[in-house]
């Protein structure tokens, strides 16, 4: 079944740039942008019939003693989220072709975001709870080595040690309640989970399953009070901000209350909880935006307080707001990459943009 594809093809692609010269950089960004878009043709394939209703799945066993599945799934939201993914990281690769120092190592910067790709992939495609967490987990470790690529300047290790450290404890910290829903459901599996909401939410065990679960998502999604990695991440090259921390990456939270929403939503703890987390950090954020004078720090929390606007629509109860949540998911990460990689064109041509030099 052509289904894994979509998340292989990137993987393999993430090799390519290694094969290739610093110096041939058209070659560079073509060669890499090819399997990603036959993986972007694939999931364009699938299309019809998911919108038609219908869930294509894959699934192989990986690890039984552990429950954990090599399993696929593709359905509304995870067409979604492909097609952003895909969509915005072919762009990406393009726009890193002309942002680029000549000094800069391509092929490494190139390695670095089809890691990456395939990681985002991984999770919103992900058919098993144990294996959206190892992908999780390796969207932290690529983050790092990308917020990381000008190695050499303090402030881009201090951001991707903080971006690691952050994210990374959350993972953790939402590993143990997806061991605690598991336990509930008696299954990893994704489908039995979504169907099983009276089960969960009767259980004594889903208050401490629900606050971990929702530590890994706002920690990821730069909720208040985790929100200060995201401004201090902004010391990476423009393409990165603008794939990983305005279109991606920092929607993976918000993606992980959407695909658990049916699970985890209805109870009074996940309207609190949720709800009063996205309303402070959205307004903390706007407030903060207005005292930035770099444009980066600008849009940093500006994004920050998107995210806080998304996550209060999750929180509330009502089809509508989630509806509303979704769309401006689409919204955000369209406009937001753009206004990064604006605001990367002006850097760049005005000399202020940050280089390895």
């Amino acid at each position: 079944m052509s289904l894994p594809l979509i998340v292989l093809l990137p993987l393999l692609g993430s090799l390519i740039p290694l094969l290739s010269s610093n110096r041939q950089r058209n070659l560079n960004a073509g060669s890499t942008a090819i399997l990603p878009a036959v993986a972007l043709a694939i999931a364009l394939y699938h299309a019809p019939s998911v919108l038609a209703g219908e869930i294509p799945r894959f699934s192989l066993s990986w690890v039984p003693q552990l429950g954990l599945d090599l399993a696929f799934r593709l359905d509304g939201l995870s067409l979604l989220f492909v097609m952003l993914i895909l969509g915005i990281g072919l762009l990406i690769i393009l726009y890193s072709r002309y942002y680029l120092a000549p000094e800069d190592s391509m092929p490494r910067f190139y390695a670095y975001l089809m890691l990456f790709m395939t990681s985002m992939l991984g999770i919103v495609m992900a058919d098993n709870l144990l294996l959206l967490w190892v992908f999780w987990e390796l969207t932290s470790l690529s983050s790092f080595l990308l917020i990381g690529y000008w190695y050499k300047q303090s402030e881009a290790r201090r951001g991707a040690r903080m971006a690691l450290t952050v994210t990374g404890m959350g993972g953790l910290a939402m590993l143990a309640g997806f061991l605690l829903l598991g336990h509930i459901v008696g299954t990893f599996d994704m489908q039995t989970v979504l169907d099983s909401r009276q089960l969960i939410q009767a259980d004594p065990r889903y208050l401490p399953a629900l606050l971990l679960i929702l530590l890994g998502a706002f920690t990821k999604s730069a909720q208040f009070p985790f929100h200060f990695w995201l401004p201090h991440a902004m010391s990476a090259p423009t393409p990165v901000s603008a794939f990983l921390h305005s279109a991606t990456m920092v929607k993976a939270g918000v993606f992980l209350l959407a695909r658990l929403h049916p699970a985890l939503a209805g109870s009074h703890l996940w309207l609190y909880i949720v709800t009063l987390t996205g309303l402070v950090t959205m307004i903390y954020a706007a407030y903060f935006a207005l005292l930035k004078y770099d444009l980066k720090g600008v849009l940093a929390f500006s994004t920050v307080s998107h995210l806080g606007m998304i996550t209060m629509l999750f929180g509330l109860d009502s089809k509508l707001a989630v509806i509303a949540g979704l769309f401006h998911i689409i919204n955000h990460a369209t406009f937001k990459a753009s206004l990064f990689m604006s605001s990367g064109i002006i850097d760049h041509e005005t000399g202020t943009a940050t280089s390895a030099s």
